[in-house]
């Protein structure tokens, strides 16, 4: 499956559907970090960050970078009216004790019961785990926004996960570019199929069981 960048902006705009009014969201870095770029504008909705802000805006112009204003994969953000900053210690905190609303994360592996592994492939190099463990436990939603497939064709979304767990049991809805699926009691549910592909095609490069027990929508 090819990533092009309205491929990105496509699952973006659909994570951005599970944002409600009054949210505390946090972002992890890659396509979850354009879902800001497709909420509506009234949205009061307040972005958190591992390295200790909460209440992103979007990215600054070019030129009006602040340099000791970031979100935690590094990148320039601006901030929103009622933001507040902390040290991480508090930015872990308020994800521990369970006060973030949602997250929307990338990953390697999702499994059908909803096991993730989103943070290393083993003998390659470790970018570390940053927030995900804290972020996979305790946020009270959690979802994944990831290619369907890995560049050699084999689905990322599998049985079981052979890569090392973030966390099990912790996916609630998986967005790829082919497909939404919901991680249900009875196993991995599908919702919606993005246009032009079709059931034929999730069925064919998936590699879990798929439950299709209702009404497929088909998005543009």
């Amino acid at each position: 499956m090819g990533m092009g960048i309205d491929t990105r902006n496509l699952m973006a705009k659909r994570a951005a559907q599970e944002v409600k009014d009054g949210m505390v969201v946090n972002l992890g870095i890659g396509i979850p970090s354009l879902v800001p770029n497709h909420l509506p504008s009234n949205m009061n909705v307040m972005f958190h960050a591992e390295n200790g802000v909460l209440g992103m805006g979007p990215s600054p112009e070019v030129g009006k970078e602040d340099g000791n204003l970031c979100n935690a994969g590094g990148y320039p953000v601006s901030i929103i009216a009622g933001a507040s900053y902390f040290d991480s210690a508090i930015a872990f905190a308020i994800i521990r004790r369970g006060l973030v609303d949602l997250t929307i994360l990338g990953a390697l592996q999702v499994s059908q019961n909803g096991d993730l592994a989103n943070w290393i492939v083993p003998g390659k190099r470790v970018p570390g785990m940053g927030g995900a463990i804290d972020l996979a436990q305790k946020a009270k939603r959690v979802i994944v926004v990831m290619n369907h497939t890995n560049k050699d064709g084999s689905s990322k979304i599998v049985k079981s996960c052979s890569l090392p767990l973030t966390a099990k049991g912790c996916v609630h809805l998986i967005i790829t570019e082919l497909a939404v699926m919901e991680v249900a009691e009875e196993g991995l549910r599908l919702l919606e199929i993005m246009k032009p592909y079709t059931l034929e095609d999730v069925l064919k490069l998936t590699d879990a069981e798929i439950l299709i027990d209702k009404e497929i929508a088909f998005m543009e």
